[in-house]
């Protein structure tokens, strides 16, 4: 995915009317295809009388999972429209469920895919519109000592701390905008202790995973810092980490 991307922050809904069959467009923000499923389950319920409630949805931190369904009409008709609106107005973590009420006319193959673009276009114009840009979780793991001047950098950065586990030291996970890893990265490399070790979580994408690691080892190849090749791809399955860290080490090697 790239380094920032649109969505919608609040509901939407719009109406469009053909030949007296009326498009009822709904859209959410969403940030899993669990969420997209159960908004398109929750409409079909409110609907439970329509025709049909064609769908499609953009989703994913670093790798775009985008599905559409027809729920009946014509093959292409319905949700593969209402996907090409989504993307055609560079929309992700989205989701849009048009309901049709039937009003006695067959409309056509051009008379559908108009009917359903219409109604997708008229719920995103009744909502909000904005532009976010992607985070990545960085985790550091740092002596006690070092772990309130941690705090301070990240306040000063305004850096949100995800999470905080204490044993024998305190390993914290920050959200960090992807454009500012590296150099948050150099900040706490000038400022913290050696021993403190830094890495990141990428979900969903190899490649990512793999540059990221490429970049924190180029920055620090001349400093005693410890890395931690943490690739830890959910939804990957569990040997893609040791993938993509075998990888650094051979581009190590290369080198």
């Amino acid at each position: 995915m790239d380094k920032e991307y649109k969505t919608v922050i609040e509901p939407g809904t719009g109406e469009y009317v053909e030949k007296k069959s009326r498009f009822i467009g709904y859209i959410r923000h969403v940030e899993s295809e669990e969420e997209a499923d159960s908004f398109i389950t929750e409409i079909k319920k409110k609907h439970y009388d329509a025709r049909h409630n064609c769908s499609a949805y953009s989703v994913g931190e670093d790798k775009v999972i985008q599905r559409f369904s027809d729920d009946g009409e014509p093959g292409g008709t319905a949700g593969k429209p209402i996907l090409e609106v989504i993307t055609g107005n560079g929309l992700h973590n989205v989701c849009i469920v048009v309901t049709r009420y039937f009003g006695g006319t067959l409309l056509g193959t051009g008379g559908l895919v108009r009917s359903y673009t219409e109604a997708a276009k008229e719920c995103i114009a009744d909502t909000v519109v904005v532009t976010k840009k992607c985070i990545i979780p960085l985790k550091v793991c740092t002596n006690y000592n070092d772990f309130g001047k941690l705090q301070y950098i990240f306040g000063q950065e305004g850096i949100n701390i995800r999470d905080t586990d204490y044993g024998e030291n305190v390993m914290l996970t920050a959200e960090v905008y992807v454009d500012d890893i590296e150099r948050i990265a150099r900040i706490l490399d000038d400022r913290l202790d050696k021993d403190i070790e830094l890495g990141f979580h990428a979900h969903n994408n190899q490649q990512l995973a793999f540059a990221l690691c490429i970049r924190f080892v180029e920055m620090m190849d001349h400093s005693d810092r410890n890395i931690i090749l943490d690739a830890t791809l959910s939804g990957m399955g569990r040997g893609a980490g040791n993938a993509t860290t075998e990888l650094v080490a051979s581009y190590l090697d290369r080198k």
